[in-house]
């Protein structure tokens, strides 16, 4: 009977020892990790102030930052503020709204701000402890615990054209958080905050982040042209509800002031509707076809992503359907504004 009793309390001081040491440890990696992560302002048309916050993370001394595309895409300015509170107007370098990520450049980083390695996402397991730091509902520089919850392949991601490698977590999302990093246990950046999937509207342990290595492939391999346009898929019942004269399309939703997508003369949706599940601004262009190529063909969006990265003469070609007219429309892809 002692014997058993000994056993017991050695096993609860184990199980103690292993608590405070995690927590500790957990302590540790967050005020390491922290400094990296930060606010992301975008100001929209009309304002001088900032409208909307997301989150983001440093990933070059030199003042590279990831967050997601879809805070950033059609922000008409984005300012990047870090845990010191310096501020610093950001330039878009690349997005992929089909991944929900981009890639910014700070024009100041403050001295010995660490930044944050992309891990390979490929070794995440499902069960594996994560972290989330961020900025929900404002309230920046949040950590949030959880683990990975499942992996997911999507095409639904913001109404997007290729599959998307997801990893699930039940770590606590809210909006604010999106762009934010999740990482591993070791520090290093496993996955990009996307969005949550909610009836209450807040975290019910439904988040979605897009995996580093994808993020890594698209922003900073092969990075994808910031067009400054964000766009919804048309396709099957909706692309004949639209009358589109081909299987697909992409209805444009947003256009941000002085981008390529602007610049070419892209007009956006402004009247909102409730089409099916989703809603839409209605009322502006459907682009039918980009540098000659169809969209919602098996392999238009690769293609499309190459032709763009491959512009001669720094020219993006599309053509849209304008008023049930088809209008060909041409910018220059360079000259790009923050």
């Amino acid at each position: 009977m002692a014997q058993s009793r000994r056993l017991v309390v050695a096993a609860l001081v184990s199980l103690l020892c292993l608590s405070t040491g995690t927590a500790q440890e957990l302590r540790d990696l967050f005020k390491r990790v922290d400094p990296a992560v930060v606010e992301v302002l975008t100001t929209a048309a009309g304002r001088d102030t900032p409208s909307g916050i997301g989150s983001g993370f440093l990933v070059s001394p030199d003042g590279l930052v990831i967050t997601a595309a879809h805070v950033v895409q059609t922000a008409d300015r984005v300012t990047v503020r870090f845990l010191s509170g310096e501020s610093s107007p950001a330039t878009r370098l690349a997005a992929d709204p089909r991944a929900d990520v981009a890639l910014l450049k700070v024009d100041q980083v403050p001295p010995g701000t660490p930044v944050l390695p992309l891990g390979d996402s490929d070794r995440v397991e499902v069960g594996d402890e994560v972290l989330v730091i961020g900025a929900p509902m404002g309230m920046s520089h949040t950590l949030s615990v959880g683990h990975v919850s499942a992996r997911r392949a999507t095409r639904a991601l913001h109404g997007g054209l290729e599959p998307v490698d997801l990893l699930q977590t039940d770590a606590a999302i809210n909006r604010g958080n999106s762009g934010g990093p999740m990482l591993d246990t070791k520090g290093e950046v496993v996955g990009v905050v996307s969005h949550i999937v909610s009836v209450s509207g807040g975290s019910e342990g439904l988040g979605f982040v897009v995996s580093s290595n994808l993020a890594r492939r698209v922003l900073l391999e092969e990075p994808t042209l910031w067009t400054g346009m964000s766009g919804f898929l048309l396709e099957g019942e909706l692309a004949r509800v639209f009358n589109l004269p081909q299987a697909a399309g992409i209805l444009v939703q947003g256009v941000a002031a002085g981008s390529p997508a602007a610049r070419m003369g892209l007009r956006a949706g402004s009247i909102p509707a409730r089409v099916g599940e989703e809603e839409l601004l209605l009322g502006g262009d459907v682009i039918l076809s980009v540098m000659g190529i169809p969209v919602g063909q098996p392999d238009s969006a690769p293609r499309i992503r190459s032709a763009v990265a491959t512009a001669r003469d720094d020219i993006l070609a599309v053509e849209v359907l304008r008023a049930g007219t088809a209008v060909r429309l041409e910018g220059s892809v360079t000259g790009r504004t923050p």
